[in-house]
């Protein structure tokens, strides 16, 4: 079975990457199995973020290689936190990250906002055609936490559709809406021979 690098030591996310791509006869495996640094994460945006982790999977495994980035972009601020999401705080966790964005967003009336996640899928290295796929997940800011489920931005981000917070979902029907489900339909799309 062909192997691809997920590049990431999360076991949520590889059994969650195996469980969607097994279709395809692939074995995901995650970075942390093999011994070498994690990319360092200077670029300005979710896609070249998304394609330095790739590249540096591929080019210390030898294997084709799945990378993802994603975050909340708020209009009011104009587009933070964005790549900096979980390092919002200064690294202090979700809670911090939590508190600092309801602070910045005090005196703001407008509370649009998204969850992006973009999928970077990698032949090798020298790819020069990296699948890239992006998902948005629109809502707006609420002014205090609420729900148990999820983690990150999840209790403070309203989904209008469905009027509640992120972090009231139980984590199936999440999947149906979040930006990493829309992501990773489009990965399964472009990988599937079937669909050209």
């Amino acid at each position: 079975m062909p192997k691809v690098v997920l590049a990431t030591g999360n076991p949520g996310k590889v059994s969650e990457m195996q469980r969607e791509l097994q279709e395809f006869g692939l074995e995901v495996v995650p970075q942390s199995d093999f011994d070498f640094p994690e990319a360092i994460e200077d670029g300005l945006s979710f896609v070249e973020n998304a394609i330095k982790k790739a590249r540096h999977a591929c080019q210390h495994t030898g294997l084709p290689a799945i990378a993802d980035d994603s975050g909340l972009e708020v209009d009011a601020l104009d587009g933070a936190p964005g790549i900096h999401s979980a390092r919002y705080a200064d690294g202090l966790g979700d809670a911090a990250n939590n508190e600092k964005l309801l602070t910045e967003l005090a005196d703001k009336s407008n509370r649009d906002a998204r969850f992006q996640c973009v999928i970077v899928y990698m032949k090798h290295a020298q790819d020069p055609t990296p699948i890239i796929c992006q998902g948005t997940w629109e809502g707006h800011i609420a002014k205090q936490a609420v729900g148990e489920n999820g983690f990150g931005y999840d209790p403070l981000f309203i989904v209008p559709e469905l009027n509640c917070h992120s972090a009231e979902l139980p984590s199936e029907q999440k999947k149906k809406f979040s930006h990493r489900a829309q992501a990773l339909a489009q990965l399964k799309l472009s990988l599937d021979p079937q669909s050209s």
